[in-house]
Parts: structure tokens; C-alpha cells; sequence
């Protein structure tokens, strides 16, 4: 017999434990039908097999054993399995897999299924789709996060229409996890000192394809209750409890991957929880070395890759040094000043400042991403103030647009028309060469696969509203409405958020009269699926909530609008697979990314979204529609504005194009933009296009820079360290003088006297530099050298030349610092201009 942790398996159903572990069943669902087999109520309840295996009686199993049927599929499911795990992947096939020894990807919460809920919203589901991601790609990648005994709340709505908050404990016999063991057999421990005792936290391992997700628990019985609880809920408690967390994900987390995953060389920082571990990865070097904590941190900073997802700077997590302090000594041990003070230094903080994660994870980064090129534009005005003086454009934050893991999202019914047009293997390797292929599907087999997604959609919506009536008290008279809510025909629009404020999600009520016009249209109707929740301190969002729940008890909308409770992974799944519209309403530019509507587009949903976001890049008319499209002086007037725009663009292009049909009854201008949809964004938005991003702008190359700055007992790290202190020492003795300009047919050529003090000649660069103007981009062109100033001590002249039609006065020079291995400026923010 196989151990299960309840009953054994019998032999012939062996393979059902590696499967049920594997969470390659969230989006390979070739097993639903076993599943299902095994027990059709189950399964239906939970989509959950290792929950399932957990709760079957061992009768069941015998007569499972004793199916042949059901035993070859079993055969057929696990050969599959070992098929993908051995494929050599497109990552081998592309690189040089001796370039990048592994990747650490570090998130607060993995949102892979409702059977690991250790999510709150997109943070997580975006890491969980960047596992699956780099499991189906073959990339050398795992997580590291927390497993939480709540986990983040579930919603109920009461019979007022208010947002209950419940947190169902998660039991780790029945989620998909294994504990991890040491050499020994015995249970794997990671321990972190805190004040007056030592936290052990336990491991855990879930598998995900062929990449594993490592999750640390505090609820060891050998802690103390307070400690036990430092886990207990995603993003709950104070700031003490929030700190500790971090410290356990950061600390913890880094310490787990040295112990086992030595060859990990990439920490990625998916936000700036986890920036503890840019700290104990140079601690631990120079322990083990017995180098300096700075020398080790000049190494390991080239390793560390940090991605923002925040777009507002009061966002971030900030931690009173009275509290980090108190904390300080017990965990870094003997350096603990000297990493303090560092650690202060990179966030351009003081004592009397709270510290700030994300300075600390971008200042402690080779290379740091937003999530949307718009994003990018925020991000760097929100991380100016670590780089004084610098050009806003040059503050160093790249873009890395998010992207979606499609065959989780994906219905089977688009999921058979993109296999037709690409093959299995069209996520597993780039997708670019599928828009030829879906451009030639015909508008009979993408309007088939919409009356699909659609009908599936309302029968979810009434199965799910029965539900929620009913445990709200209502009589069977009110709950049995839900049996005939929706119409299948009917141009279907979906809006899920989280309830906020800046997302505005009660944009769409503002003018309730013409909403419900747009309901009850006799000709061209539309019906509306809305879901979502708001965080429980959160009392505006609540009460936005409950607007939308009265609204859908009207009378005369009831059948044509619903709030579906608890939004989640699987509902999340129902409607981006059924609704033919995804509305996005945020303030811009407060949306990050925001890659909800990015989920439809494999489904052939269209978006119509505030130009914000992902929306910003993807928008094109022949794509779907934007609002906010002008810019008002205010937020109310703004609102006002984007409202009436957002009915107009219903009311005159969607309804018009879903409803102008042809004698067959096909909207034929309506599927064009559907085909282009499916054809030009699926690709550009998926993970795969994310993770080669990754890979070529972040991961390749700090993989090189570490081993170079690891090489020879670290002596390119020294050696910058010492390059970084002689420029600290002699910065204020550079002094620029004032420059000559000589008009050239196509420009101007620069003669500058550079005085250099105390600094040598090697260590900086001397550049012209001119902003962007109305119709030119910015401008910084490499000064040359020449002779010395004469009776100037250290002092020489500086020339260049500039192709250019703008005025000398546009120009200014200033001085760099400059190594080959150095990244100026997130290494080093020196910069001195001409006055």
C-alpha cells in the first residue's frame, strides 16, 4: 500500500498521490474526469484531490483498484505527467542552461487554486501564474512564501447587504503540501533568532509542475502562542506582527534556499516584503567568508532583481526603527550595527524616519521593474527621492509588463481552438507565431465557443446565486429567482475588483437611470456579473458593496444584474471564460497593472477600460474601447466625466456591434475584433512573454554579474566597495568649470575644464547633457578627456561634439560616478552638475 495521510492507496492506484501533490491539475484538467469518478459530490465541493483522497472510504478505493477502466486512465494521466516532467523544456532549448543557476522567487501570497488559498487578490495569483509559468517553460525556479492558518478572509453578504469577513482554518493535512525533511528522515527546520528566544519555522513543499513552491509556518508547538500566530493570517494583525512576518519570509525564506537550493542565484523580490533577504544574503556571505558585510553586499546585490507592483508610495511597508531596532541585534547577530546603519544608508533614511521595504529592496537590487510601462512612469517619481538630483527619467526603474499563465484561464472550448491553431505545446514555448494561426478561425467557430463560454457562465451565476440566497435567509420564493437570472443570449459584461476606493467600482452606478436603461433595452440588453470584495477594514468599500447588492434587488433588474459573493480564483475562472465584455474602472494612473482584463482575451473576451495599466499599451479601437480619454481638473469632475463616457461607449459602439447581425445571426464586425483580440494580445499578455522578459532583461544577466563579482574570493566586489568609499571620501572636491560651445554646421562642439580634486580620473565619467524637450528626448553624450588645465592640479579639459538643431543653453555637463561592473545610479546616486 502507498501512504496517503489518511488511508493507504492500494497498489494499482499508487500514481493517484503524485498526482493529487502535483498542482498541475489547476490548469491541466485531463484529470477532472478521474476526480470526478472517484467521487462526483467531492470533488464538485472542493476541486480539491488531495482533499478528496483524504475523505474517501477505503471501499471506494477497492472498487477503484479493481476498475480497469479507471486504473489505464490513471496509467494514461501518470505517463502524461512523467512525459512533462522530463520534457527538456523551452528554456533549455533556448539558453544556455549553465547561464542561471536558479531563481528564488519571493512573494507574501501564491494564489495556484482555491486548494492553497494563500492569496488575497492579484499580487498572488500573479505569482501563481508565474510558477505555472516557469514550470510549462522549464525555467529553474521556485517560490518562497508563508503558509498561513487563515489565510486571507472569505466573503459572506448578509441579509443588509454588508460584507461578512470569515477566516476558515486551513488544515495542512488537507492541502496539497508535504512537510520537508532533512538528511535524517526528521522534519526540516529554519530558525531565526528573535529577543530572548529562537523561532523555528517549519517547511513545507508544494509541487507545481516541475517547479516547487516552499512555504515557512511558525505554528510549531515548540514556539511560543504569540509566535505560533505570526503566521496566522495574510496581511493581518499590526505593524509588529507585519514586520515579523516579513522577517520570517525575507530571513527565513533566504536561509531555507542556502540550505537547500545552493545553486539558486537570482533572489527575485515580487514586491518589497520580502527585502529582509537582500540583508541576510550579504550577512550570510560574509559569515561564511569572512569578508565585510559592505564587500558582501556589493557581491550579492548583483543577484537581487526587485518588481513594484504598488503605485502609490503610502503603500508601502514602513516600520518604525524603535521596532526594526528592537529586532536588529537578536537576528543579524554580531554585524547587527553595521548592516543597520547600511540598511539605512540605501533607504535614504534617518533615525527618526520609519524604514521602508521597498527603498530597501530597490536599493538593494541589480535591477528593479514596475509592471506596466505607465507604472514605470509612477514608479520612478515615487523612487525619486533615493536618487537626488537625478533626472526623473534616469531614476532606475525598468517595466516589466504582467502577464497571465493562459491555460488557467482558458475555457475548453478556447483552449480546443487555440490546441487547433498552435498545438499542445503553444504555452509551453513563445507564443508570438498563434496570431497568424487564430486569424484564420472563422467567425461560425469563435461565435460557437463565445454561446459556450456565455451559457456556462449563467449556469455557474444561478448555481452560485441559489446558494447565496439561500444562506442569507431568504424563502424558497426569493432563492428559486435565481433559476432564471441571465440569459445566455444576451451581451453579458463582467466587473471583479477589489472594492476600493481608487478602482472606483461604483463608476457604473453614478448615473443609475441610464444603467438601468442599458439593462431593460427592449432591443439590446445587457446583463451584468459583478463580484468582489473589500478589505475588512475598509468600511467605503463595504458600503460600495452594498450599493451594488441593493441594485441588484431592484424589481426590474433582479434578472439582469448580480453580485456573486466570495470572489476568488474559480469564480474569477467563470467569468473571465463566459462574459463578452470586462469593464476596468480605476483612477489613473493608481492601477499598476491590473491583469484581470488580460484573462478574457485568450476566452475572445473584449475590454473596455480606463486607459490605465496594461490597457494603456494594449488599447487599440480595432481591439475594444477606452475611456479616460481626457483629463479633468479634479477627481469628482473626472468621475463625472469617465462615467458618461463609459455609458456612451455602451450605448453607441458595444451594443451596436454585439447586436448587428447577419442573416445568420452571426455579429460579424464583432467577432473581427474578437479574432484580432485573441490574435495580437493573447501572446503579448501572456506569462510566457513575461517570463523571457525576465529572463533577458533581469535574470541572464545579474546571473553573469554575481559570478563575476563572486569570482576570486570576491574581487570585484572589493574592489567596488573600495571604488564606492574613494568617491564618498573626495565627491565634494569635484568642481566643474564653465564650459565654451563653437556653433558646427549640424551642431555644437564643448570644450569643459573639469576639476577632479581627489578623486581620480578612472572613477568618473563626465557627460553633456540636455532634457527632453516638446518634440526631443533627453540627451547625455559622453565627454572626451584631454590635456591638463593649466596650473590646475588634477584638473582637465573635457570635449564633445552634438548633432543636434537645439540651442547651446539647452545643454549642461555633469559628472558620473563610473566602473564597468558598477550600476550607477541604483548602486551609487552620486551625481554633481554644472552650476
Amino acid at each position: 500500500m502507498t501512504p496517503c495521510r489518511g488511508l493507504p492507496l492500494p497498489p494499482e492506484l499508487a500514481a493517484l498521490r503524485d498526482l493529487a501533490l502535483d498542482l498541475r491539475w489547476t490548469w491541466s484538467h485531463r484529470a477532472d474526469a478521474l476526480w470526478a469518478q472517484i467521487d462526483p459530490a467531492l470533488w464538485e465541493r472542493t476541486h480539491n484531490p488531495w482533499a478528496l483522497l483524504e475523505d474517501v472510504p477505503g471501499t471506494r478505493l477497492a472498487e477503484l483498484a479493481a476498475d480497469r477502466g479507471f486504473v489505464t486512465h490513471l496509467d494514461e494521466l501518470a505517463a502524461e505527467r512523467r512525459t512533462y516532467l522530463q520534457a527538456t523544456g523551452w528554456f533549455a532549448e533556448t539558453y544556455d542552461t549553465k547561464a542561471l543557476g536558479g531563481v528564488a522567487f519571493f512573494c507574501m501570497e501564491f494564489g495556484l487554486g482555491e486548494a492553497l488559498p494563500l492569496y488575497a487578490g492579484g499580487l498572488g495569483v500573479l505569482a501563481g501564474d508565474f510558477m505555472k509559468t516557469a514550470s510549462d517553460l522549464g525555467i529553474p525556479a521556485i517560490g518562497i512564501g508563508l503558509l498561513y492558518q487563515e489565510g486571507y478572509f472569505r466573503q459572506m453578504i448578509d441579509a443588509a447587504g454588508w460584507q461578512q469577513d470569515a477566516y476558515p482554518y486551513n488544515e495542512p493535512a488537507m492541502m496539497p503540501v508535504e512537510p520537508v525533511l532533512d538528511d535524517t528522515g526528521a522534519r526540516r527546520h529554519v530558525t531565526v533568532a528573535l529577543p530572548g528566544r529562537t523561532l523555528r519555522l517549519r517547511v513545507w513543499r508544494a509541487g507545481v509542475g516541475r517547479t516547487v513552491l516552499y512555504l515557512l509556518d511558525s505554528n510549531d508547538p515548540l514556539n511560543s502562542p504569540v509566535d505560533r500566530g505570526i503566521t496566522s493570517k495574510l496581511y493581518g494583525g499590526g505593524t509588529e506582527l507585519r514586520m515579523l512576518q516579513e522577517i520570517v519570509l525575507g530571513i527565513g525564506g533566504w536561509r531555507l534556499v542556502e540550505a537547500i537550493h545552493p545553486e539558486i542565484e537570482i533572489c527575485h523580490l515580487n514586491e518589497g516584503h520580502a527585502a529582509f533577504a537582500v540583508l541576510e544574503r550579504a550577512r550570510s556571505l560574509s559569515e561564511r567568508t569572512g569578508i565585510s558585510f559592505d564587500d558582501a553586499l556589493w557581491a550579492t546585490r548583483a543577484g537581487n532583481i526587485f518588481t513594484t507592483h504598488t503605485p502609490v508610495a503610502a503603500g508601502f511597508d514602513r516600520f518604525p526603527i524603535s521596532i526594526s531596532g528592537q529586532y536588529r541585534h537578536a537576528v543579524m547577530g554580531p554585524q547587527a550595527d553595521a548592516i543597520g546603519l547600511t540598511a539605512l544608508a540605501l533607504t535614504g533614511g534617518t533615525v527618526a524616519e520609519p524604514f521602508n521595504m521597498a527603498f530597501l529592496a530597490l536599493r538593494g537590487a541589480y535591477a528593479s521593474f514596475a509592471v506596466s510601462a505607465l507604472h514605470g512612469a509612477v514608479s520612478r517619481d515615487i523612487f525619486q527621492r533615493l536618487f537626488p538630483r537625478w533626472p526623473r527619467h534616469e531614476v532606475p526603474v525598468g517595466h516589466v509588463t504582467n502577464g497571465v499563465h493562459m491555460p488557467t484561464w482558458d475555457s475548453r472550448a478556447a483552449d480546443a481552438i487555440f490546441t487547433q491553431a498552435g498545438g499542445k505545446e503553444r504555452w509551453r514555448q513563445m507564443a508570438e507565431p498563434l496570431q497568424a494561426a487564430i486569424a484564420t478561425v472563422g467567425d461560425d467557430v469563435l461565435w460557437e465557443m463565445r454561446a459556450k463560454g456565455r451559457l456556462q457562465l449563467v449556469e455557474a451565476v444561478r448555481r452560485r446565486l441559489g446558494k447565496q440566497l439561500g444562506v442569507r435567509g431568504y424563502g424558497p420564493a426569493v432563492a428559486s429567482r435565481a433559476e432564471s437570472v441571465l440569459d445566455p443570449n444576451l451581451l453579458t459584461l463582467g466587473f471583479a475588483r477589489r472594492f476600493t476606493a481608487y478602482k472606483r467600482p461604483n463608476l457604473l452606478l453614478r448615473d443609475r437611470a441610464r444603467l438601468e436603461r442599458l439593462l431593460n433595452d427592449p432591443q439590446r440588453p445587457v446583463q451584468l456579473v459583478v463580484a468582489g470584495k473589500a478589505h475588512p477594514a475598509d468600511v467605503q468599500g463595504k458600503q460600495m458593496i452594498q450599493e451594488w447588492v441593493a441594485f441588484t434587488e431592484h424589481p426590474s433588474l433582479w434578472h439582469r444584474v448580480v453580485f456573486l459573493e466570495d470572489y476568488d480564483i474559480a469564480l474569477a475562472q467563470e467569468m473571465v471564460q463566459g462574459v463578452d465584455v470586462w469593464i476596468n474602472t480605476p483612477r489613473r494612473p493608481w492601477e499598476a497593472c491590473g491583469t484581470s482584463g488580460m484573462k478574457v482575451l485568450v476566452n475572445g473576451g473584449l475590454n473596455l477600460s480606463e486607459l490605465d495599466g496594461w490597457w494603456a499599451e494594449a488599447f487599440d479601437p480595432e481591439l475594444g474601447w477606452a475611456i479616460g480619454t481626457t483629463t479633468q481638473p479634479d477627481e469628482r469632475t473626472q468621475d463625472d466625466v469617465d462615467a458618461a463616457e463609459l455609458y456612451a461607449r455602451l450605448e453607441q459602439q458595444v451594443l451596436p456591434a454585439f447586436y448587428d447581425r447577419d442573416a445568420a445571426g452571426i455579429p460579424r464586425a464583432w467577432l473581427t475584433r474578437v479574432r484580432q483580440s485573441m490574435a495580437r494580445l493573447s501572446p503579448q499578455f501572456s506569462a510566457t512573454r513575461m517570463l523571457r522578459d525576465y529572463l533577458d532583461q533581469a535574470y541572464l544577466p545579474a546571473a553573469a554579474a554575481v559570478r563575476r563579482r563572486l569570482a576570486d574570493g570576491a574581487a570585484v566586489a572589493k574592489a567596488l566597495r573600495q571604488w564606492e568609499r574613494r568617491l564618498h571620501h573626495g565627491w565634494k572636491s569635484l568642481h566643474i568649470g564653465r564650459s565654451d560651445a563653437t556653433a558646427e554646421e549640424d551642431g555644437w562642439s564643448f570644450c569643459v575644464p573639469v576639476y577632479l580634486g581627489e578623486v581620480d580620473a578612472a572613477d568618473i565619467r563626465v557627460e553633456l547633457y540636455a532634457d527632453a524637450g516638446p518634440d526631443t528626448p533627453p540627451q547625455a553624450i559622453p565627454l572626451d578627456r584631454g590635456g591638463p588645465v593649466a596650473g590646475a592640479v588634477n584638473g582637465y579639459t573635457y570635449t564633445g561634439r552634438v548633432a543636434t538643431a537645439r540651442p547651446r543653453t539647452d545643454f549642461t555637463v555633469r559628472i558620473l560616478p563610473y566602473h564597468p561592473e558598477a550600476r550607477v545610479p541604483v548602486e551609487l546616486p552620486l551625481i554633481r552638475w554644472q552650476e
